[in-house]
């Protein structure tokens, strides 16, 4: 908590608005768009930018910037230093091994889920998902049971706040839909999501409570939606998530 003006570093505030401007549609960016996205004023995002690139985080090519991979040296070390991603990966593990099929934990920050660790069998997903990697909240399995451990309201203002903008034919496009998913996985204690997010994958989720009932994180599996049907699935690796779940429940 700050206790006075001078705890507060306002130029590493506005270094950290600027680089979370970048993103997945805004990979290269010119100083007036950074501007514009960081909301700060295009003097200070130039000095912001041009120190990036002396530092070895941004590349410039004389009109345009672009975040280096020494940028995941910030975000990567974070994720590392977590005890919970330690906690869990030698789970994470062990349980793809078993069911050959990709599982992952997640936290959620906003109207995202952030994840911090994960156990990757054969790509099921056209991108390429590590820690640190973000989703939407609102029609991932992960972040709709981190959406149902919270009050109702706080969860249906957060997907009030999300973008709808439909991924596959499957996508629910309307929010209040949306709220009755993730009502049903606060009453059935896991979400399973179809083809929501990528045509060809679904993924089934559980939360993850610490020892107090508290859910700090959620587990999924994602797989592909051939050889199956929806409750085939859910039957299949379900009991395998809730097995995790428990064991992860004493030492959280």
């Amino acid at each position: 908590m700050l206790n006075k003006p001078t705890d507060y570093i306002a130029s590493l505030a506005k270094g950290l608005k600027v680089i979370e401007a970048f993103g997945p549609t805004s990979p290269r960016l010119s100083i007036s768009e950074a501007a514009a996205a960081s909301g700060l004023d295009r003097a200070a995002t130039r000095r912001v930018l041009l120190t990036l690139h002396r530092e070895g985080y941004a590349d410039y090519d004389g009109k345009f910037f672009t975040l280096t991979p020494r940028i995941l040296r910030l975000g990567v070390a974070a994720l590392a230093s977590l005890p919970l991603s330690q906690i869990v990966q030698p789970w994470l593990d062990q349980l793809s091994e078993q069911i050959g099929q990709s599982c992952s934990v997640a936290l959620l920050d906003e109207t995202e889920i952030v994840y911090i660790a994960r156990a990757a069998q054969k790509r099921v997903m056209s991108i390429g998902l590590m820690p640190g990697s973000r989703l939407p909240a609102h029609c991932t399995s992960m972040g709709r049971v981190l959406l149902a451990a919270l009050p109702r309201e706080e969860a249906d203002l957060l997907v009030r706040r999300s973008d709808l903008t439909p991924r596959t034919k499957f996508s629910i496009l309307d929010p209040v839909q949306t709220l009755c998913r993730i009502d049903a996985a606060r009453e059935d204690g896991y979400a399973f999501v179809d083809q929501e997010v990528e045509t060809g994958l679904r993924s089934i989720a559980v939360p993850l409570n610490d020892r107090k009932g508290l859910t700090v994180a959620a587990l999924n599996i994602g797989l592909s939606s051939a050889g199956r049907t929806p409750m085939q699935t859910i039957e299949t690796y379900l009991p395998h998530l809730l097995g995790v779940q428990s064991a992860l429940g004493r030492v959280l």
